[in-house]
């Protein structure tokens, strides 16, 4: 028996602001959000079901020298979806670690786009397959690995 993730929870420093990037820029559904003096948060996901839920009770962006979360990884049916966030990312001034969709590693028919959301905390969107024909920045090396 393996357990399923039931939803990520991320700390953010400006609730206000990573709420306009989550549901307006990548289209998560506010299921809940919670007020209470300096404690803020919302419930993101669809159906009732949360999927990512945002904690504003960070003090700093997000480092990737701490142990914890390394990326969150979000997946598409398609690399057609993949560069339609891709597209409206861009309008956003979101800053990509690669240009462009790349694949996941050399030959790997699964690739996405990789970047930040507004905290640092690194984010990849990806499809399983169709990235057969991007490159690989990275080589053999997962290519979300050390962006």
């Amino acid at each position: 028996m393996t357990p399923r993730t039931g939803h990520i929870g991320l700390n953010v420093t400006d609730l206000d602001r990573s709420l306009g990037f989550y549901r307006d820029v990548l289209g998560f559904g506010v299921i809940g959000e919670g007020k209470e003096k300096d404690r803020r948060y919302a419930f993101l996901g669809e159906g009732g079901r949360p999927v990512l839920t945002l904690w504003q009770q960070a003090r700093e962006s997000y480092d990737t020298s701490r142990a914890g979360l390394h990326h969150l990884a979000l997946e598409v049916d398609s690399l057609d979806q993949v560069r339609t966030y891709e597209t409206a990312l861009r309008a956003y001034g979101v800053e990509f670690a690669y240009d462009g969709v790349v694949a996941h590693r050399e030959g790997a028919a699964s690739g996405g786009i990789f970047f930040h959301d507004p905290d640092g905390t690194r984010l990849e969107i990806y499809a399983p397959s169709g990235a057969e024909e991007t490159p690989a920045p990275s080589g053999s090396a997962p290519t979300c690995g050390f962006f």
